[in-house]
Formats: C-alpha cells, structure tokens, sequence
C-alpha cells in the first residue's frame, strides 16, 4: 500500500545515504521497474523538460515513456547536483560506481526492517505493489500491461484478478 511506501521511503530518509536510497524506492515504486532496471537507470533515461522517463526494461520487455510527478522530479534534481563523482548512472555507490543489484536487494531488505515490516523485503515487492496499486485504482489490464512492459498480459492479470472494484460498475440499479 502506499502507507507502506511511505514507510520504506521514510525509513530510507533516515540512513547517510537518505537521499539517494529514498528516490530509487519511490521510482521503484512508481514505474514498476526490476531491481535490474532500477540500478541501470542512466541520466539520459530522464527527460527533465517534459517531465518524462524512458524505461527500458529488462527480460526482453517492452520499453515505454513514463511520466515523472513533481515529486521524483525534485529528488532526483536534487541527486544529480549532490551526485559526487558524477556519472552517466543515476544510482550509484560512494565510490561513484552503478548500483548493483545485490546492493539494491540488501538496502530493501535493511529498510524493511527499518520499517518494523514483520515480515522480509525484497525490491521485486515494489513492482507488485505498483501493479496491484493501478489495478486497484482502475487502471485497464492493457494500458497496465504497457506500464510494466509485459509482453504476454497473463503476467499482467494477476493483478487485476485480486481489484476488489472490478465488478463494481457491472449492475446500476
């Protein structure tokens, strides 16, 4: 849920790298993406005029254009003018080195806790969290299927099988 986000987001806020950890949950989060797409994440991927991220995924998926809201705007203007040593990587260690995905997997993990989650983290819990949020505010199966980058919608309708509104609109009396 997003209360749960928040959470993690919160629990990140708090560690040296707050900043950074913060922003790559919340595009995560946001646009779905795999651990593996989140640490490749590259500065030309971002189109800071038009508010825009290009997602190239991972697994043979299909890529897509995002749009960013005011708020990962701001975080990651914010991480690309403190980015020291800068690189063409938008996630990277204190070395200036890309993230890696272990990395990525062992911050969920440690947020999680954080968090007081009761149960253990993982950054592929981000994805499904998008999904079953749009699902679950009405998103279409299709147009939610482009947003992930699934090429076959039977990895898609797992989500929308659990919207409990879905049936909703069937009967107006």
């Amino acid at each position: 849920t997003d209360g749960e986000i928040a959470r993690l987001i919160t629990a990140a806020s708090g560690n040296r790298h707050g900043h950074r950890d913060a922003a790559m949950v919340l595009v995560a989060y946001r646009h779905g993406l795999r651990a593996a797409e989140v640490v490749t994440l590259r500065w030309d991927a971002i189109d800071f005029a038009h508010g825009r991220l290009h997602v190239h995924r991972a697994k043979g998926g299909s890529e897509s254009v995002h749009p960013l809201s005011g708020r990962e705007l701001r975080a990651l203007r914010r991480l690309k003018r403190d980015q020291d040593p800068a690189s063409p990587f938008i996630f990277t260690s204190e070395r200036g080195a890309p993230f890696t995905t272990a990395g990525f997997r062992k911050m969920v993990a440690r947020l999680g806790v954080a968090a007081e989650f009761g149960f253990p983290v993982h950054p592929h819990m981000l994805r499904h969290a998008c999904g079953f949020k749009l699902a679950n505010d009405g998103v279409d199966t299709r147009s939610l299927q482009a947003y992930l980058g699934h090429k076959n919608i039977q990895h898609t309708v797992r989500y929308t099988a659990m919207a409990p509104h879905r049936f909703e609109s069937f009967w107006q009396d």
